[in-house]
């Protein structure tokens, strides 16, 4: 059992919850919780650690011994240490990051049938929101997520959170020209659709049953005049009352939704 924040393995996970170049130069990222562990891709996951509290409680009934790896055993209180949580629930994993192509985010072309759905995010700095567009990106049918390089990190111990097991099936990729990725996707026939104060059109009225690429901008100063002048069509979510906007989750999900209605009809 490890008993002292003076580990090295103990530093190693600190490092990793804290500093995203860490976690991308070692190529892993930290997931915390039972469902969380539970729906972890087997092959993916590098190191598993417990608390005390849960080996002894939990272990054995959830049978974590028969996996064929290692548990290391940290006392409750160099785990409540390494944790990103309030509350820890006393299992922490370690895995390994995945890497996506723009063809998987655009979808298997081997069907010809399908279309792909896309999220394309310029400058989201919120973790929260972040995972929230995966977790409805999912449960929407999105094929993939495009961010631009100044997003917040996928892999931030808060963005992991908020998916609720998402971030093990959506796939992702950052791109260093947003502008000219979406350019790309306008040449490739993907309709591109920038949420903006200034559109003209409802999102309701246009038809996302082809291929369909929506822009989310930065929290608070929305898609950058550069990213939002690449889209095909600006479009409007209509707000009663004197609200002028929704938050960044809010509107991609409403409109994922709608893509999603369309496409069942």
């Amino acid at each position: 059992m490890i008993t002292s924040t003076a580990n090295d393995k103990v530093k190693q996970l600190i490092k990793w919850q804290k500093k995203r170049k860490a976690r991308d130069e070692d190529g892993v990222f930290l997931v915390e919780g039972i469902r969380m562990f539970a729906e972890a891709p087997r092959e993916q996951v590098r190191e598993i650690y417990v608390s005390q509290g849960f080996y002894e409680r939990k272990c054995a009934e959830r049978n974590l011994d028969g996996w064929g790896m290692k548990l290391n055993i940290l006392s409750d209180s160099v785990f409540g240490h390494v944790s990103d949580t309030k509350s820890p629930q006393g299992v922490l994993a370690v895995l390994n990051q995945s890497r996506y192509s723009m063809e998987q985010i655009l979808g298997r072309k081997e069907e010809e049938s399908s279309q792909p759905l896309l999220v394309v995010l310029d400058n989201l700095q919120d973790p929260g929101n972040l995972g929230t567009i995966l977790r409805a990106g999912e449960a929407a049918g999105v094929t993939g997520v495009i961010l631009s390089k100044d997003c917040v990190d996928i892999y931030n111990p808060k963005v992991i959170r908020s998916t609720m097991g998402s971030i093990y099936r959506m796939p992702f990729v950052y791109v260093d020209d947003l502008p000219k990725t979406v350019q790309m996707l306008n040449e490739a026939g993907v309709g591109t659709y920038a949420a903006h104060l200034e559109g003209k059109n409802s999102y309701e009225a246009e038809d996302y049953r082809k291929g369909t690429a929506f822009l989310i901008g930065n929290e608070g100063n929305g898609l950058s005049s550069e990213v939002a002048d690449s889209a095909g069509t600006y479009i409007r979510i209509p707000m009663c009352g004197q609200v002028e906007s929704l938050n960044a989750a809010m509107a991609a999900t409403v409109l994922l939704f709608e893509a999603a209605r369309q496409r069942r009809s």
